[in-house]
């Protein structure tokens, strides 16, 4: 092989090599009591709102400013201060994504993910009554 063959190879490869270093996303779901031993640490959260304590937010006096309780699958709980306006429907979530660090006595998050996919479901009895009616128009057609 010719020298500029075998450089402009090599350029390929690293050019690859380099695009999937820097495309990965490395970060893993951490629990509370893990969050907690990573103090000023960037990482993510699963986790359930408390609804048994009240959702501070007040958007007249200051509506950069949220806090709430949040609950992991473990049952580690940690107060979430998030310096943003309040995610539409936080209540009816089933579960967030909280990405931020830990501080000394609680979760300071920079973004949030709702994750609701109840919204996302289907009755399955209306599945199947579409699937029939779709069915009858089929050959109602034909």
């Amino acid at each position: 092989m010719k020298r500029t063959h075998i450089i402009i190879l090599l350029l390929i490869v690293s050019t690859i090599v380099g695009l999937l270093v820097f495309s990965a996303d490395f970060s893993t779901y951490d629990t509370i009591a893990s969050a907690q031993q990573k103090q000023g640490k960037f990482v993510h959260l699963i986790a359930k709102v408390d609804k048994s304590t009240p959702i501070e937010y007040d958007p007249i006096n200051n509506p950069n400013y949220l806090s709430f309780y949040a609950v992991d699958s473990l049952g580690g709980r940690t107060k979430v201060v998030y310096h943003n306006s309040k995610p539409t429907d936080l209540e009816k979530s089933e579960r967030v994504v909280l990405k931020g660090k830990m501080e000394s006595d609680h979760f300071e998050c920079k973004d949030i993910l709702l994750k609701c996919p109840s919204k996302y479901k289907d009755d399955k009895k209306k599945l199947e009554e579409n699937m029939e009616q779709q069915l009858t128009n089929e050959q109602t057609s034909r």
